[in-house]
């Protein structure tokens, strides 16, 4: 599980890998037409058997649209420490820092049944990063204090040099992480530290690609939304009414209202990139339908039926059955069209999750 790349075998007997973001396989869906692209077309409109990659995604915009990314920045929230006496191995799952001064932390603990209050683990067998369990939050959660005395800016850039690309489990039980996720499971545009998790919509996007869509006149609105674990969170209730989503610290700030807001009031497509993004669109768009600034948290769940008011295009990765992702996906395209594309996406190799392929819904 890593995204697109070719490999390379050079003259010394190395292999080096060249990562190819926009590589990955683009599926598109018309929730009015109930049509589905999957192909290249030919100069006479009939589907060939090249099957359409991201960086054609560019197609299907036009001057004056407007993509909404999402600029969170991913830190290397997984850590390997042992207990102290035990030296028993236990992965420390960094959430967000509760108290600079203090050096607090909310995290998450793998296996938890070991660790109590008042254990110290340690994370270097040389350095002198230790932590010490002061609360429970929750089965598998706890509240670290580390207890490291040095400047903040110091502190933080030596606990973030020991931990590593924050991948979620179904590719870290199969694989470990690299030196290469901590690139690849980061979009190129990310810039606001905070997430835990990487908005995976947004890796398709190159450097080349975002260039290639400006030249067109396809105009961007960075807002912040630091991603959590929440959307992994299995579902346990019947009435999805009562599912607690985990709350996101989002951002909205007043440039990119105006920019999205302008192309909504001219007619143009407005394309959230990602579920987080469009969730955020969601927890900030007003009566009117116009996106308001925003500087707090949602927790907004989205499964269907649901009006969305803001956005009427989406860019979203596939996703394992029964997640919160989706189910806002089927909610956005309407359940019937969406089934039949991941349908069609398992029938023809589509990769599912963060690494995965990508899926664009356009309201045509």
């Amino acid at each position: 599980m890593e995204p697109p790349h070719r490999v390379f075998n050079n003259e010394d007997g190395t292999v080096e890998k060249v990562y190819r973001r926009d590589e990955c396989r683009l599926m598109v869906l018309h929730r009015k037409s109930q049509t589905i692209d999957m192909f290249e077309k030919d100069e006479e409109g009939n589907d060939t058997d090249r099957f359409l990659t991201f960086r054609h995604i560019i197609n299907y915009f036009d001057d004056g649209d407007v993509m909404i990314l999402n600029d969170t920045k991913v830190f290397p929230a997984r850590l390997y420490g042992t207990k102290e006496k035990t030296d028993a191995k236990i992965e420390v799952f960094l959430l967000r820092e509760l108290n600079e001064e203090l050096r607090l932390w909310d995290v998450l603990v793998e296996p938890a049944r070991k660790i109590r209050i008042g254990n110290k683990l340690f994370f270097d067998e040389d350095g002198p990063m230790v932590a010490e369990v002061i609360d429970n939050t929750t089965s598998r959660g706890r509240t670290l204090r580390f207890l490291y005395d040095c400047p903040h800016d110091e502190f933080k850039r030596e606990l973030f040099a020991l931990g590593e690309a924050p991948l979620p489990h179904y590719i870290v039980d199969k694989r470990k992480a690299t030196m290469d996720d901590m690139e690849n499971f980061q979009t190129i545009y990310a810039k606001n530290e905070g997430a835990v998790t990487a908005p995976a919509s947004g890796l398709h996007f190159s450097r080349e690609l975002m260039k290639r869509l400006e030249i067109k006149g396809v105009n961007f609105a960075f807002i912040t939304v630091h991603c959590g674990l929440g959307c992994f969170d299995p579902i346990e209730v019947e009435d999805l009414t009562k599912h607690k989503m985990g709350s996101e610290q989002m951002k909205i700030n007043g440039e990119a209202c105006q920019i999205a807001n302008e192309a909504k009031m001219a007619g143009h497509r407005l394309c959230a990139v990602g579920i987080s993004t469009v969730r955020a669109a969601e927890s900030a768009v007003g009566t009117d339908g116009m996106l308001k600034e925003f500087d707090g948290w949602t927790n907004k769940f989205i499964f269907p039926p649901y009006d969305f008011g803001f956005a009427n295009s989406l860019v979203t990765n596939f996703y394992h059955p029964e997640s919160t992702m989706v189910m806002a996906t089927a909610a956005f395209g309407g359940y019937d069209l969406v089934m039949e594309g991941y349908q069609k996406a398992l029938d023809n190799g589509y990769m599912f999750g963060c690494y995965g392929d990508a899926m664009l819904i356009l309201d045509d």
